[in-house]
């Protein structure tokens, strides 16, 4: 791999994830936490990655980020930022972009921060690093993103300990640090989870009005599908390492083709819904160490079939804009679900699958 620009790239994509394999060496064994991930982002856009936990999804982000660990490695894959390819960089050419062309928001914002600094000393340092700013200069920029964000009395506030704030202040801190240098990608990673409803709620649209006045360009990672309803203008499906769904925001609950992205939807809690208990997904993500053959989705999908178990399907564009990773969309396959519909992912506790439609025989897996 070298650091063009690959071939072809469109000039208004920012990020382009190509076949991304991230893996950890572990004493039990190598843990294929991402394994083949193909995502791209338009600039001034937001693009959410969805998924139950341990499917990848902030290994992805970590993978960008190049903040792995020692154990984690990128073995395979291109990582463009425009006409850089991240996977490749030399170290100290990240430390150049991190803080700067590359921000991230992290899911604990109290432990992120610097126990023994002001917060308005470690936003300052930030823009003394990446923009070259005075001392002064850099603590006057501080003091204003930290109004910005809609932290009050920015000027005192500027002066306490992490200790001494909330944590939704804490959170503001942060997006105040990953916004001041203008970056040209934000990695928002859980940037919710740890706060309460109504926080969430100022949070949410705190980033929403940045990103607007701003025009950043973010990668929200979440595993809540009304945060991806709100926020997103594309949603990528992540399970088990691998993209299993892809397309824009909208298409996606109208029209969820995946088995997987069907049961995220179906436990979405309904206002006015009666049912005594949410629907759930039955099992669990496979160990990323023993990986299933075949589709990894397989074991817990009311609808699979012996070839799903087999091999393992593409990720193919099922329809003009939207993509798919499973047989039942496959034009090799499809004929296999013929007759058909959608189970009802309410039945849960039990093997499910799906019932033989109506005398019509139409087919209903879309």
């Amino acid at each position: 791999m070298n650091n063009t620009a690959p071939p072809g790239s469109e000039p208004n994509i920012l990020l382009d994830v190509k076949d991304l394999k991230t893996y950890f060496y572990t004493e039990d064994g190598v843990v294929q936490a991402v394994n083949g991930v193909d995502f791209a982002i338009r600039e001034g856009q937001v693009m959410g990655l969805v998924g139950e936990s341990g499917c990848g999804k902030s290994v992805t982000s970590l993978s960008i980020m190049r903040l792995l660990g020692g154990s984690g490695k990128i073995v395979e894959g291109e990582v463009w930022l425009r006409d850089r390819n991240l996977a490749t960089l030399p170290e100290e050419e990240m430390v150049k972009l991190r803080g700067g062309a590359l921000s991230m928001i992290f899911q604990q914002p109290t432990s992120c921060l610097n126990p023994i600094f002001r917060v308005g000393d470690q936003v300052a340092e930030v823009l003394i690093q990446h923009q070259g700013m005075t001392k002064e200069q850099a603590w006057n920029r501080a003091v204003e993103m930290l109004a910005r964000v809609g932290i009050p009395d920015a000027g005192r506030r500027a002066k306490s300990f992490p200790h001494e704030i909330s944590g939704g202040q804490a959170q503001r801190v942060m997006i105040a640090m990953a916004l001041s240098c203008l970056p040209d990608l934000l990695i928002a990673d859980e940037p919710t989870t740890a706060l309460d409803v109504t926080i969430q709620a100022q949070i949410l649209e705190l980033m929403r009005r940045m990103q607007t006045e701003m025009g950043t360009t973010i990668l929200l990672i979440t595993h809540d599908l009304g945060v991806i309803a709100e926020m997103c203008d594309h949603v990528a499906v992540m399970y088990a390492g691998l993209i299993v769904e892809y397309t824009d925001v909208n298409t996606l609950f109208e029209d969820p083709l995946h088995p997987y992205t069907e049961g995220l939807m179906a436990a979405i809690p309904v206002l006015g819904d009666v049912r005594d208990s949410l629907a759930v997904i039955p099992g669990t993500v496979p160990d990323l160490i023993n990986l299933p053959p075949g589709c990894k989705f397989a074991p817990r999908c009311p609808y699979a079939r012996e070839v799903c178990s087999q091999e393992a399907p593409p990720l193919i564009e099922a329809k003009p804009g939207h993509k798919v990773r499973c047989w039942i969309l496959h034009p090799q396959t499809s004929a296999q679900w013929a007759g058909y519909t959608k189970t009802d992912w309410r039945f849960t506790g039990e093997e499910v699958f799906a019932q033989p439609a109506a005398a019509t025989g139409g087919t209903d897996v879309s």
